[in-house]
């Protein structure tokens, strides 16, 4: 008698199976035709994985930025092909300038009508571009269903390793139909591999902070963990060293640490400044230095900075990339977080003085009275992200979106350390707009916790519809603080140090944000008066579901240090 073979199942169902033993809880998207088996798969497997409807690619894709950022595992995104894909791009870019490991899965045309410039299709390898300028580690097409475990399980590890970053899988519509045998199993996820440091190299660090006399860290990058973190803590400690963060990468040292310098980003202090020129060692963890980090490359001296710079770095691309070191070092930031930890620091060392002052100039960056003499005639700016810092939970998630108004939050806010076991803060280096929205819903649903994001009146707008995703899928706590200006406030910023009076395209006429937020389901008020936030926040915080605050805020308060007039006058207008 002949034993059935076994029934087939569909290759879209399949790729939910693999997506399930990668451990991924919960995927991003906008459905699209292109993609319908797959769908059906999350809809079969609907107990295991949860499939988030998003109102937006881009957001979408922001949602799945953020998830890679907050767990160290890739964030998953699902959207069709040609404008879904083109759409989602905003999120891949950040994903690949924040290093945040990430896999965007897009459904595609036919195989039959491929190259033909067929409905919506679009040449992704091209479009994303694998390589030093491109969006994406790696770019892969799947043709053959029975290949969909092995595509899938090097794209997560593709996502994780080295220095991490976003794979995009291009799926065509009529591969994912195909039926594949029951005994065409998932693999498991794997960890990915982690580079060591060398002993040689670190004898060598040692003998350079031994020689040093005003030592600066540098901290920044992903892939760090609680575990790294902490040991990074103890590294600092042992050896009483001033610890300053790359741009928007703070909670990797504890704000309020006597040792913590300030962070390196827009706006830095000048007394944070200053201590970089004076530096003699300038030992850089994991961050790339780039453009935001170092003041347009101004900070350090290019190729070959004045300070002894010593550089560690996952990705031996980036090691001289841009500024020679005098001691380079490949490892990932777990490993060398442990290694540090157990290098032997002297009794005594001669920069204890150095330290105390690097942390008491960034106290004195913490006074809010000229911050407030910048905020006269409207809301304080400082007191109220003070009221943000000493009353929201230790697990509160921070997220923001680009703007001038994130200035403030970097400023005035202090960040508990990673080490802590959570991380707190969901920013774009890349400086993108529109993210903090959909980055604090996703952390919202994701993992339960408190979040409050920070948004500006033209950041908001460009994802102020995920509150409807927020709404659908059952946020819990999550609190939107909008600053409305009516402008776009950098740009007009630049506008008038450049061109003074010409302003062109900046001014806003807002809806009433309001109204839109309750339009989409959320609770909603307007604070005028810096003594109304504490009690709104307060009442946010209890409530459950998602809640605006809107702030109005008047365009004369450019920047922390800064007014429109103020600028005007600099220029003689």
């Amino acid at each position: 008698m002949t034993t059935p073979s076994p029934s087939p199942r569909l290759a879209g169902h399949l790729l939910v199976e693999c997506l399930i033993a990668q451990g991924v809880k919960d995927v991003f998207g906008v459905p699209g035709e292109s993609y319908l088996a797959v769908l059906d798969g999350f809809h079969v497997h609907a107990d295991a994985i949860r499939f988030v409807v998003n109102r937006q690619e881009g957001g979408a894709a922001y949602m799945a930025e953020a998830v890679g950022k907050l767990t160290g595992k890739p964030g998953v995104c699902f959207v069709t092909r040609g404008p879904g894909a083109t759409n989602a791009s905003i999120g891949v870019h950040t994903a690949f300038q924040d290093s945040t490991p990430m896999v965007l899965f897009v459904g595609d045309v036919a195989s039959d009508t491929r190259d033909r410039e067929a409905f919506q299709e679009v040449d992704f390898s091209a479009f994303f571009g694998p390589s030093t300028k491109g969006m994406a580690k790696r770019v892969e097409r799947i043709d053959d269903a029975a290949r969909i475990p092995e595509a899938v399980a090097r794209a997560f590890m593709t996502a994780q390793s080295g220095r991490p970053g976003p794979v995009v899988v291009v799926l065509p519509e009529d591969m994912l139909t195909q039926a594949v045998p029951d005994a065409l199993k998932a693999l498991p996820a794997l960890n990915p591999p982690q580079a060591w440091s060398d002993p040689g190299s670190l004898r060598s660090l040692r003998q350079m902070l031994l020689q040093a006399r005003q030592p600066l860290v540098v901290a920044g990058g992903s892939g760090w963990t609680p575990q790294a973190t902490s040991a990074l803590h103890r590294f600092a400690e042992n050896w009483q060293l001033p610890v300053a963060n790359a741009f928007r990468f703070q909670d990797l040292f504890d704000n309020r640490h006597p040792q913590y310098a300030g962070d390196m980003g827009l706006g830095t202090d000048p007394g944070l400044r200053r201590r970089v020129s004076e530096a003699d060692l300038l030992l850089v963890i994991g961050a790339r230095m780039g453009e935001a980090t170092t003041a347009g490359y101004t900070l350090l001296d290019v190729p070959v900075p004045k300070q002894t710079l010593v550089h560690i770095h996952v990705d031996a691309a980036e090691l001289g990339r841009v500024y020679q070191p005098a001691l380079s070092i490949q490892a990932s930031m777990a490993n060398a977080a442990k290694s540090l930890e157990g290098l032997t620091a002297p009794p005594d060392v001669p920069w204890a003085e150095w330290t105390a002052s690097a942390h008491a100039d960034y106290l004195a960056s913490l006074n809010g009275a000229a911050a407030a003499k910048v905020c006269e005639g409207t809301l304080d700016m400082a007191a109220i992200i003070r009221t943000l810092s000493e009353t929201l939970p230790p697990d509160a998630v921070i997220s923001n979106g680009a703007g001038n108004f994130a200035t403030w939050l970097h400023r005035f806010f202090q960040y508990r350390s990673l080490s802590q076991g959570l991380k707190i803060q969901l920013a774009p280096t890349n400086g993108a707009m529109g993210y903090g929205v959909p980055a604090g819903i996703a952390a919202a649903l994701t993992t339960g916790r408190p979040v409050v994001t920070l948004t500006g009146d033209g950041d908001f707008l460009m994802n102020g519809q995920e509150l409807a995703t927020a709404v659908q899928h059952g946020v819990k706590t999550h609190v939107v603080v909008l600053l409305n200006n009516s402008s776009y406030g950098t740009i007009r910023m630049h506008q008038e140090r450049a061109y003074p009076t010409h302003v062109l395209a900046s001014d806003l006429r807002n809806p009433d944000f309001c109204a839109l937020a309750k339009a989409y389901g959320y609770e909603a008020e307007k604070i005028e008066e810096t003594s109304g936030f504490a009690p709104a926040l307060a009442r946010a915080m209890a409530r459950r579901g998602g809640t605006l605050i809107e702030l109005t805020f008047d365009v004369q308060a450019l920047t922390t240090r800064q007014t429109l007039s103020g600028i005007r006058d600099a220029k003689g207008h």
